[in-house]
């Protein structure tokens, strides 16, 4: 699931976007690149997150799964790429 685009499903976040980064056993950590920065993601677990697959992210999961270096500018852009997609609909 690492760098894949998701939803929060719950909390104070809720229908937030991000992009996960991490992932074990029972959480996901999250990055938006602006205040959940790839340095200080979000730790969530996986019950609470909603997987939008509309969106074409194999780009950067394979470069975050070989540990390559991926920004917080990149993070946004493929965000805000993704709710631009959303309000032309």
């Amino acid at each position: 699931m690492i760098g894949n685009l998701v939803s929060s499903k719950a909390g104070h976040d809720k229908d937030k976007r991000y992009i996960i980064i991490e992932e074990t056993d029972d959480f996901v950590y999250l990055a938006d690149g602006k205040t959940r920065t790839l340095e200080c993601p979000k730790k969530k677990r996986k019950k609470h997150i909603q997987p939008i697959y509309k969106y074409d992210t194999k780009d950067l999961a394979e470069r975050l799964c070989r540990k390559e270096s991926v920004t917080n500018e990149e993070i946004k852009r493929i965000i805000k790429l993704s709710l631009v997609k959303e309000t032309m609909k």
